[in-house]
């Protein structure tokens, strides 16, 4: 069996000192107002976070990373007929 590697986007927002990891942009921002992290959903959209181009922000940093892993190997078990 062969396992293939699985590519996922991670958005990464340090705030405060603290670091939070999120699947996407817009379940970072649907957690964090304006107001917490000083920016919104669309200005960050718009402004296209990229590996090479993070959001350095007054209140916070937004990073965008790729996490690397390994796909699990599903077996199916048949049954016997008795």
């Amino acid at each position: 069996m062969e396992e293939k590697k699985q590519e996922r986007t991670v958005v990464h927002l340090e705030l405060n000192g603290q670091h939070y990891y999120y699947g996407n942009l817009k379940a970072l921002c649907e957690h964090w107002s304006k107001e917490d992290i000083g920016v919104t959903y669309n200005y960050l959209r718009n402004y296209g976070i990229e590996p090479e181009r993070p959001f350095i922000g007054k209140m916070c940093i937004i990073r965008k990373g790729i996490i690397v892993t390994t796909s699990r190997v599903v077996t199916q078990k048949v049954a016997k007929d008795q």
